[in-house]
């Protein structure tokens, strides 16, 4: 229930607005002073002050001043008498968020109160919302390499530097160029990224340039590029090492003028963007080999910032995988479960060839497809097997088992990769394995298969 604290001097105003505010389902306290004000604050939370800008020693806008200064989060709505209008107009610049005059209308001051628990709501989501997005974009690990890697993005980030980011596949590189970002004098400008490898030869140079009308056949329009749109904040230019010679010519001509040519134009346009870039290959081998150019290796490795396997951190696994099961969680509406400590060693044994990808991964269909609130070793045997094999070789993962157990094993492994493959889906999975929808459910619950909420509500639409 939203609660509201009335603060006016006149013992009718108290009583009329708090009988109106109390109709409409509201919790409501009131108090005579702006002293008994911050007192009350100091102890409660609210939602809504309702302040009257005339009180007897401390008035209203000292109130609310004194409010600011202790960061009381709360809404306020100003209560003005005829010719105090100035006063609250001050009040909104001080951070208030309406005013309603004397003498009050309560239908009005229901609705302002109305719209203010209103716009409490909405910074609450947005609030919500920028911590899931800071949660998705933390750097987790308390190892040596973890504490290292935050040493070095702290020391690079206040910088204009050009940092070149090397590590494997799925390690975070681009996280690593996020928090540079975040935490650079650029942070209110755009952050950029392009996967140099996604983009087709003849695409790339239009999409980082930009192009005309005309320039090429399907060039409807001129389209800005990815270097214009980062002006003002950064370009993250992850597997670099994928992009043509031809290209990267023309990157490194961007990176010494600062100045660049879309497609078929000819007009130069100023670029200010902060280049950062990411690849999974040795740039020394590509240069020998001659598949990358020697002297834009030189410019943008400026900061070289190495991003460590997952395997050379294993410590860092079982914060990994609270922090990914609290995200998927809240993306799922789901309850986090909890790992075993023989489930954790497990996590940790692995080698986690696809690094911290491959865990998010792995947490992920832990939390679609085990039963209940507790996550075991017997959950995660699934890692020891490797990925799925054809013929012969995947007889021998199982041939160690009796065949019923090799056989079971072997089927829940199936449906698991099934129902992976088609998002939790019951209907869709039923259809690709050719079995009736009933059957499938009464396999899954003998296996103990827990179907996916998305997978259900999807049955259900």
């Amino acid at each position: 229930m939203p609660s509201i604290l009335i603060v006016d001097d006149e013992p009718g105003v108290r009583s009329a607005l708090g009988g109106v505010l109390r109709d409409e389902g509201y919790d409501v306290d009131a108090v005579d002073s702006g002293e008994a004000c911050l007192e009350r604050l100091s102890r409660q939370a609210y939602d809504v002050v309702v302040l009257d800008v005339w009180l007897p020693g401390m008035d209203g806008l000292q109130t609310l001043a004194r409010m600011r200064e202790r960061q009381i989060d709360t809404q306020v709505v100003i209560i003005s008498g005829h010719g105090n209008i100035e006063s609250a107009v001050r009040a909104i610049k001080m951070g208030a968020f309406d005013f309603v005059e004397k003498p009050l209308s309560l239908e009005k001051t229901v609705l302002v109160v109305r719209n203010a628990l209103r716009q409490r709501n909405l910074e609450a989501e947005n609030r919500a919302l920028r911590a899931r997005v800071d949660a998705q974009h933390t750097m987790v690990g308390d190892s040596h390499a973890m504490i290292k890697l935050r040493e070095q993005v702290a020391m690079a980030a206040p910088t204009n530097g050009r940092v070149l980011i090397f590590g494997e596949n799925g390690t975070g590189k681009e996280l690593v160029a996020r928090n540079i970002h975040q935490m650079s004098r650029r942070r209110a400008g755009p952050f950029v990224e392009v996967n140099c490898a996604a983009i087709p030869e003849d695409l790339i140079e239009s999409e980082l340039f930009g192009h005309v009308r005309g320039a090429f056949t399907g060039a409807v329009a001129d389209r800005r590029g990815k270097f214009e749109l980062a002006h003002g904040g950064t370009i993250f230019l992850d597997e670099i090492a994928d992009m043509s010679l031809k290209t990267q010519a023309k990157v490194l001509r961007v990176l010494q003028e600062q100045i660049m040519e879309p497609v078929g134009g000819s007009n130069r346009i100023k670029v200010d963007a902060r280049v950062l870039a990411a690849t999974n290959k040795d740039l020394t081998a590509e240069i020998r080999a001659g598949r990358f150019r020697e002297d834009l290796y030189f410019r943008l490795n400026v900061v070289p910032i190495f991003v460590p396997p997952l395997r050379d951190r294993q410590e860092d696994i079982p914060l990994f995988a609270d922090h990914f099961m609290a995200v998927l969680a809240r993306e799922y509406g789901r309850r986090p479960k909890t790992f075993e400590s023989d489930a954790l060693v497990a996590l940790r044994q692995y080698p986690w060839p696809g690094n911290v990808r491959e865990l998010r991964n792995v947490i992920e269909r832990l939390m679609i497809m085990v039963p209940g609130d507790r996550i075991s070793s017997r959950d995660v045997t699934f890692l020891d097997q490797g990925p799925p094999a054809d013929g012969p070789a995947s007889t021998q993962i199982l041939s160690s088992a009796p065949l019923h157990e090799a056989r079971d094993q072997f089927e829940r492994d199936y449906i698991l990769r099934a129902l992976a493959a088609q998002q939790g889906n019951i209907s869709r999975t039923a259809d690709m394995l050719g079995i009736e929808r009933s059957n499938l459910y009464r396999k899954m619950r003998s296996f103990g298969i827990a179907p996916s909420r998305r997978g259900e509500d999807e049955e259900i639409a």
